[in-house]
C-alpha cells in the first residue's frame, strides 16, 4: 500500500510551500487509495510551540487535507529512537565520539586554511582491521553518537521528480545521530519514523536533497526498506525571488483572512509546479484522479497573485450564496460591524459575487450597502447638477407607484429618461450616489431592487436635500 507523510516542524505557521508539499503527498496517497500520515517533527524544543502545532493543524483542516494516521509527535517517541541507537552501537554501525567543540573548531580552521571542505576527520571512528587505536577517553566527557557512514562507493536513488542522483560516500562524514545529552538528531529521527510508519514515498522540498543520501545509508545500515523520494523545487515570488514574507501572504490561514476560498487555494497550489495538459480549473476530485509525480516540473515554480485572484473570483461565482453569506456575516462580526438585514446579506451576495475577487471585497460591499453612505462633495458636484436634479426628482416620484421588480424598475428608468431627453448616466449616476455613495455598482435597476421602496425613497430624498 502507498503510504505518504507530511512532516512539518512546529516552529511557525503552515506556509504556502509546506501546504503544497502536504497537498502533493495527500493527493498521491488518495490517487493510489493509500494512506496519508501526519507527523509533527517537534524535536527542536527551543523553537517548537503548541501554538505553532495548532496553526499547522488549522491550516490542514482549512484546506481539507485530512490525514489517515497521526498526528505523531517525535517528542513522544524518544524511547524508540534511543533503542535504535543502542541497536546500532551494538552492531557497530554507530560509535561514540568524544571530540570537543574546541577540537572541532580547530579542525575546521585547519581544513579551511588548506582549502579543504570542513568535515569531521573520523578520529573516534573504530577501525580494528587497520589496527587503529582510539584516543584516550577524556575524564567526565559525554560523547555524541555518530553514524558510521560507508567510506567507499556511492549512494544513489532515482528521484521521482529530479531523476537519477548519485553522491559519493567519500563526500560525506560521519553524521551525529545523538547529541551529548542523549537527544537524537533530525536526520536520525526521520529515518526511524519513515521506517516504523512504513512510508513508501517521501515527497518533500528540495532543500532536503542533501539529507537524502545520509538517510538512505542509515536505512540500509538498519536493514530497513528505502522509500522512493520526490523532491519538489522551491516556490518563487511574483518578482522571481525566493518566496518570503515580503511577498505578502505566506501563511495558509492568512489566505483565509484575506478572503480566499480553500478550493481556490487548493486549485492554485496544484498548478504550482504540476500540470494536467492545459487544464487550469479543476476540483479536488479531478485533481486526485489526475495527480501523478511524472508531471511535476523539476524547475522552480513562480507564484502569481493575479492567477490566484482570478481563480478565487471563479470559485466565488460558483459558490452557494448561503455559504458565502455565512462567511460574510462571520467577517462582519470580526469587524464588529452589525448585519442590519437591509438589504439582506444574501441579496447583496447574489448581486455582487460576480464583481469581486475575494470575500473581503464581498464583505466590503455588504457593509457599504447596509450602511448609510455619504458621497463626497466632488462626486455630488459632478453628478448632482441643475440638469440631473429634476430628472432624479421625477424618477423618485415615479418609483412611488412602480411595481417593485427589476423589469418594472428598469421600465421606469427608461421612461423617466425619455421624458427628459437624457441618457442613462444622467439618472444612473445620481441614483448610485444616493444608494451607495459611489458610481461603480452593478446594474442600477438590480441595485434599486435590493432595497425596500421606502429605503430607496429615503436615500434619494437625502441626496436631493443636499445643496437646497
Amino acid at each position: 500500500m502507498v503510504r505518504t507523510r507530511f512532516a512539518p516542524s512546529p516552529t511557525g505557521f503552515l506556509h504556502i510551500g509546506g501546504a503544497r508539499t502536504a497537498l502533493f503527498s495527500w493527493a498521491f496517497a488518495r490517487h493510489h487509495q493509500g494512506q496519508f500520515v501526519l507527523r509533527i517533527e517537534d524535536t527542536d524544543l527551543a523553537r517548537s510551540t503548541p501554538e505553532a502545532v495548532q496553526a499547522i493543524l488549522d491550516g490542514m483542516n482549512w484546506l481539507g487535507l485530512s490525514h489517515d494516521e497521526g498526528p505523531f509527535y517525535q517528542t513522544q517517541r524518544m524511547d524508540r529512537y534511543k533503542a535504535v541507537i543502542q541497536q546500532m552501537l551494538d552492531a557497530g554501525t554507530a560509535y561514540p565520539c568524544y571530540t570537543s567543540s574546541a577540537e572541532l573548531e580547530a579542525l575546521r580552521a585547519e581544513q579551511t586554511a588548506r582549502g579543504d571542505k570542513p568535515r569531521y576527520d573520523g578520529r573516534w571512528r573504530p577501525d580494528p582491521d587497520a589496527g587503529k587505536e582510539l584516543p584516550p577517553v577524556p575524564v567526565g566527557a559525554k560523547p555524541v553518537i555518530r553514524f558510521r557512514n560507508p567510506i567507499d562507493g556511492t549512494v544513489a536513488w532515482d528521484d521521482l521528480v529530479k531523476g537519477r542522483i548519485e553522491i559519493s560516500n567519500s563526500e560525506m562524514d560521519d553524521l551525529i545521530i545523538a547529541r551529548a545529552d542523549g537527544t537524537p538528531t533530525y536526520n536520525f529521527c526521520v529515518v526511524v519514523d519513515d521506517w516504523d510508519m512504513g512510508i513508501t514515498q517521501v515527497i518533500r522540498g528540495d532543500d532536503h536533497v542533501n539529507n537524502t543520501p545520509r538517510q538512505i545509508n542509515i536505512l540500509k545500515a538498519l536493514g530497513a526498506p528505502v522509500p522512493q523520494y520526490a523532491h519538489l523545487s522551491m516556490i518563487l515570488g511574483d518578482d522571481g525571488q525566493k518566496l518570503s514574507k515580503r511577498h505578502g501572504a505566506v501563511s495558509v490561514m492568512q489566505y483565509d483572512e484575506e478572503g480566499y476560498l480553500p478550493e481556490a487555494v487548493i486549485n492554485y497550489l496544484a498548478r504550482l509546479g504540476w500540470s494536467h495538459g492545459d487544464d487550469e480549473v479543476f476540483n479536488r476530485e479531478q485533481f486526485v484522479a489526475w495527480f501523478d509525480l511524472n508531471h511535476i516540473t523539476p524547475s522552480a515554480a513562480q507564484f502569481n497573485t493575479q492567477k490566484l485572484n482570478w481563480l478565487n473570483a471563479h470559485y466565488i461565482k460558483q459558490a452557494d450564496n448561503t455559504r458565502l453569506a455565512a462567511d460574510v456575516r462571520r467577517r462582519l462580526e470580526l469587524r464588529e460591524a452589525k448585519d442590519t438585514g437591509s438589504p439582506s446579506v444574501e441579496s447583496i451576495v447574489a448581486l455582487y459575487k460576480d464583481r469581486v475577487q475575494t470575500l473581503v471585497e464581498l464583505t466590503d460591499a455588504v457593509e457599504q450597502l447596509q450602511g448609510h453612505p455619504t458621497p463626497t462633495d466632488e462626486l455630488k458636484a459632478q453628478h448632482l447638477t441643475e440638469t440631473t436634479r429634476p430628472i432624479l426628482a421625477a424618477f423618485r416620484n415615479a418609483l412611488t407607484t412602480t411595481e417593485w421588480e427589476i423589469p418594472a424598475i428598469s421600465a421606469t428608468l427608461k421612461a423617466t429618461l425619455a421624458e427628459h431627453g437624457a441618457k442613462m448616466p444622467a439618472l444612473a449616476m445620481p441614483v448610485r450616489l444616493a444608494l451607495v455613495g459611489q458610481t461603480q455598482t452593478p446594474s442600477v435597476d438590480a441595485l434599486i431592487a435590493l432595497f425596500s421602496r421606502e429605503e430607496v425613497l429615503r436615500r434619494i430624498d437625502t441626496l436631493l436635500a443636499c445643496g437646497n
